[in-house]
């Protein structure tokens, strides 16, 4: 059927078309619209590749003319650098030179002075070395004669450390023999006193012994008691033919008689805070007068609960 067929006279549309005859005709349609749209994109793509053919063609002119103009700057360029360099090149060349000459000078000014300095400092080497030789010389006569008289000084040294060797101990054989000689003795109060002296001579040896405190006393019969140490006494009696004596101890606001008791006993009370008892020995008994000492103990220190708290 044909498209004639399928339309009147004046143009409009068969009415007696059946509905297979309309089913064709849309599909003539739509292809006839499909083909014009490729033909649309395959005259857009042409179009446009000719356009970009065309921009390309113009910038690899452009990118030509660029590189030949770099390449005339640089040719440009390069002459006149290496015009530079060999203007650069002659005045180095010739600064060279007139700084070699100059240094070659200088190095041999400085050998010249260098070999002068060197000959002086030689000279004045051997000159010191002469005047230390000499000064050697000097102190070595001068240390010769200074040992001899310190030899002699230290053989008369020698000597007198032998003689004090020998006084030292003569002093130590007297010092052991005085301790052999003192006394342990048990006081008034029963207590064991410690070394008893009963001349001035023991009495120096306990006191190098550092035990004890000692105070030697001379007393006379008066009615004010006379301080000892850190105690008072005052002597009450004396029986020269019998060597007794009574005395009035007088310690911590306490007073204790210690009456008739004999020379050379520990005559013991105690003071406050002091462990030890403290002793007083009569060596002489003279009309009206004792002679003796007090000892006291080196370190106070309280007494026991169980301890006697009195004279």
């Amino acid at each position: 059927m044909s498209l004639n067929d399928s339309t009147n006279a004046n143009g409009a549309p068969r009415t007696d078309e059946t509905p297979q005859t309309r089913s064709h005709t849309g599909v003539l349609w739509l292809l006839f619209l499909g083909l014009a749209l490729v033909l649309a994109g395959g005259v857009y793509q042409f179009v446009r590749a000719e356009h970009l053919s065309r921009d390309l063609a113009v910038m690899q002119a452009n990118t030509e003319k660029r590189i030949a103009a770099l390449n005339d700057r640089a040719v440009i360029d390069t002459e006149s650098n290496q015009q530079r360099f060999d203007a650069l090149k002659s005045q180095l060349e010739g600064a060279t030179a007139a700084a070699l000459r100059q240094a070659r000078t200088e190095v041999t000014r400085t050998r010249s002075q260098l070999a002068k300095n060197i000959q002086q400092t030689q000279q004045e080497l051997e000159q010191k070395h002469q005047e230390v030789a000499s000064q050697l010389s000097d102190l070595k006569q001068d240390t010769s004669s200074k040992l001899q008289d310190t030899s002699a000084k230290l053989q008369d040294t020698s000597s007198k450390l032998q003689d004090t060797n020998v006084k030292l101990d003569q002093v130590s054989s007297d010092v052991e023999k005085t301790n052999s000689d003192l006394k342990r003795m048990v006081g008034d109060l029963g207590v064991m006193s410690g070394n008893i002296a009963t001349n001035g001579k023991e009495l120096a040896a306990l006191r190098e012994l550092g035990e004890r405190n000692y105070f030697e006393f001379d007393l006379s019969k008066a009615k004010v008691p006379q301080k000892v140490g850190n105690i008072r006494v005052a002597l009450k009696k004396t029986d020269p033919k019998r060597n007794r004596f009574t005395m009035e101890v007088y310690a911590d606001d306490k007073t204790v008689e210690k009456k008739d008791r004999t020379i050379n006993e520990p005559v013991q009370f105690y003071v406050a805070g002091s462990r030890q008892p403290c002793e007083i020995v009569v060596n002489q008994v003279k009309r009206n007068e004792v002679v003796g000492y007090l000892a006291t103990p080196k370190v106070n220190a309280g007494r026991t609960a169980g301890g006697s708290t009195g004279f």
